[in-house]
């Protein structure tokens, strides 16, 4: 049998070593974003935190292609992150966004963005209650490729993603078109016809009354990671209790 000194120096090294194996982000009350500009052009990732959270990176900044940054964000934080894109600012920050724009501003400050634009959605656990919950929706439409990774976890993690442009392959009915003529934009079904029906709102505020459209089932065909439409949960909605996640705009395709 063990001698007591031997027995606590065991019990001292094993604690020792569960101290030192917990996350950084973990031990700090943080969990780290990094985002990384995977297209060929440059985004602005704009943020905003839901009501009671703040606004972290001061609601946004440039992206050039190739670059990634990382930043923290409370535990327990909620908000949403979106690529803007086409964006000119001069030296003061003002300026416009072909798609996501927040009001002609680099730093949204709080702002929201002008629809289409893709959407990762998050709300992150506390201490208490660990786990955090992510998805990439479509329900405000489409304007770059996005994915939301988690790095490291444990199973069961699952990655939120729509990795194809569907700007290639939008219906004509819900392209949104820049000066050029291009497409710019896929508005989801919900933001071109403006019905009850279609937004699952009013009498068809319910899973049981609002079902997918020909439109989320396009978009679902497309992008199974991602939210077609508001009642998407099954298969979109992802949990994890990692302390980093790589939000990948233009995410490489297998």
């Amino acid at each position: 049998m063990a001698s007591p000194k031997l027995f606590l120096l065991l019990i001292s090294v094993i604690i020792s070593m569960a101290i030192t194996s917990t996350p950084a982000a973990a031990a700090n009350g943080r969990i780290h974003l990094i985002m990384v500009n995977n297209c060929a052009e440059s985004v602005w990732p704009a943020m905003l935190g839901t009501t009671g959270h703040a606004t972290p990176q001061s609601g946004g900044f440039h992206l050039g292609p190739g670059e990634e940054t990382t930043f923290d964000v409370p535990v327990g934080w909620s908000g949403r992150v979106w690529p803007r894109r086409g964006c000119s600012f001069d030296a003061r920050g003002m300026g416009k966004c072909a798609t996501g724009d927040c009001g002609g501003v680099l730093r949204c400050g709080g702002a929201p963005g002008a629809t289409p634009t893709t959407v990762v959605e998050m709300t992150l656990g506390t201490p208490q209650s660990p786990m955090h919950f992510y998805d990439v929706s479509l329900v405000d439409g489409f304007n770059a490729p996005v994915s939301m990774t988690p790095v490291g976890g444990g199973r069961g993690c699952g990655v939120a993603a729509c990795g194809a442009d569907l700007n290639v392959c939008c219906p004509s009915a819900l392209e949104v078109r820049d000066r050029e003529g291009r497409v710019a934009g896929c508005r989801s079904a919900c933001l071109a016809m403006g019905s009850d029906k279609y937004c699952c709102t009013g009498e068809y505020g319910t899973p049981a009354a609002c079902k997918p459209t020909i439109f989320s089932h396009l978009f679902k065909a497309i992008c199974p990671r991602a939210y077609s439409y508001a009642f998407d949960d099954a298969s979109s909605l992802n949990r994890c209790k990692a302390n980093r996640y790589l939000i990948t705009f233009c995410p490489p395709q297998p």
